[in-house]
């Protein structure tokens, strides 16, 4: 787990990292230096993660990918020089994220996930996971859990995007403003009417539990809990069910080259896993899958913004995270966050 204490900050990281020390306070700052993250994946998604990981000053950050640098990761994939094309992507990432911020160490490894054993996890204070399997997924959370590791998984399929954060049982604080009420001014004016500046900021410490990812992910919702939520419920859940299968099923995401012929496969899975699950098909219009080939720039920036600033939240214990899941819905262009599994 993240360290409670530690040594003053240097004079250079005081005053590289002045603007946030205002923001969440030193001892924050203090938490996130003392971090150490894993990121699995570093297409444009990840990179975004890296790029706001390593600008906050975490202490270290090892990216693990074990994929080659392709043209297509040049729509969003800005860490990796183009001459670097069929390099390993996490060693062709290496030079720009360390020109990010050199007071991060920051390190590739090309192995692939699977190879990994189970204490490689748990050297770490958060793992997130990108561009896998549910079961990966699973593995890694799990694994996470019995060491007291906080975990993120998210991707970005085209406009789509989405974020699943297990923090176990965290504890925070949170700073609310308290008006005064009943008392009035000298001048005879209630004191509620007046500026907020006068308004006062308390600080109280919360606790939040959050549920392992199968849970979410296996959710009954035939059952009277959650089939009311259904019909409430925005499509991106469902979407990301479907789209988690077709690569657990192809070991990909669906592919601009193959657009024809995976359209025709995503809906066929559509109406298979929406069935095994008792969800009107209806629920995930057709029209959704047009938009989530490839990844694009903007999305990928969004996502990884949301991610780092969740992974922040929970190293730092500064404010309320997300709990547990946030999607980017392609149709509205709006973010949300929904509470499964629990």
């Amino acid at each position: 787990m993240v360290a409670k204490s530690s040594a003053d900050l240097t004079e250079d990281e005081a005053e590289l990292y002045d603007r946030q020390i205002r923001l969440w306070g030193l001892e924050s700052q203090k938490r996130l230096r003392n971090s150490r993250i894993l990121l699995i994946g570093c297409r444009g998604f990840g990179a975004e993660i890296c790029k706001n990981l390593v600008l906050a000053g975490v202490k270290s950050l090892v990216i693990l990918d074990s994929g080659d640098l392709t043209e297509e990761d040049g729509c969003a994939q800005f860490l990796a020089p183009r001459d670097q094309i069929g390099r390993n992507r996490a060693i062709a990432s290496l030079k720009r994220a360390q020109e990010l911020n050199s007071m991060v160490s920051i390190s590739a490894d090309t192995d692939n996930v699977d190879e990994k054993p189970d204490s490689y996890f748990a050297e770490f204070d958060v793992v997130c996971a990108t561009e896998c399997s549910s079961q990966q997924l699973i593995r890694i959370d799990q694994i996470c859990r019995e060491n007291c590791v906080k975990f993120f998984c998210g991707d970005v399929f085209g406009l789509f995007g989405y974020m699943f954060a297990d923090l176990q049982i965290h504890e925070f604080v949170e700073e609310t403003k308290v008006y005064p009420t009943g008392r009035k001014g000298e001048d005879g004016e209630p004191i509620s009417k007046r500026a907020k500046m006068e308004s006062v900021s308390v600080s109280s410490k919360n606790t939040v539990k959050y549920v392992p990812l199968q849970d979410a992910l296996h959710v009954d919702w035939k059952s009277d809990e959650y089939s009311k939520r259904v019909s409430r419920m925005d499509a991106s859940y469902f979407l990301m069910k479907v789209l988690q299968r077709f690569r657990d099923e192809k070991g990909r995401s669906p592919h601009p080259v193959d657009r024809k012929k995976d359209l025709e496969y995503l809906e066929t899975l559509k109406f298979d896993e929406l069935k095994k699950l008792g969800v009107p098909p209806e629920k995930v219009p057709n029209s959704l899958f047009r938009k989530i080939f490839g990844e694009i720039s903007p999305v990928c920036a969004i996502m990884g913004g949301a991610v780092a600033q969740e992974i922040i939240r929970a190293v730092s214990r500064n404010e309320r995270p997300h709990n547990n899941m946030f999607f980017f819905n392609p149709e509205k262009l709006l973010g949300f966050v929904e509470c499964i599994g629990n």
